[in-house]
């Protein structure tokens, strides 16, 4: 987790939204999901440009209407950014491609 996103002194106030947000992604069937994923995704993408004065109820809003898409979507790019993949070589384009 970043430590120097201007929103991170929200997370304690706002875990019961992490919570219920996570509780719902469960219901959905992603059990995988874990309150410090959602809250990495929502500094890296959904907060990538600080608001000065952003209030309580806005940094809720935005936890509440997170769609199970648009974080998996996300958690699929940062995969493929970790991961390092040697292109030239046959195997690993064979592995790719299953």
């Amino acid at each position: 987790m970043e430590k120097s996103h201007a929103y991170n002194h929200f997370h304690t106030q706002v875990k019961p939204a992490l919570i219920s947000k996570l509780e719902e992604f469960r219901l959905l069937g992603y059990k995988e999901v874990s309150e410090s994923g959602l809250w990495e995704f929502l500094l890296k993408k959904k907060w990538k440009k600080v608001k000065e004065e952003i209030r309580l109820y806005e940094i809720i809003d935005d936890i509440l209407s997170v769609k199970v898409s648009d974080y998996i979507s996300f958690t699929t790019i940062e995969m493929y950014k970790n991961n390092d993949f040697n292109l030239e070589d046959e195997n690993e384009w064979k592995e790719l491609l299953k």
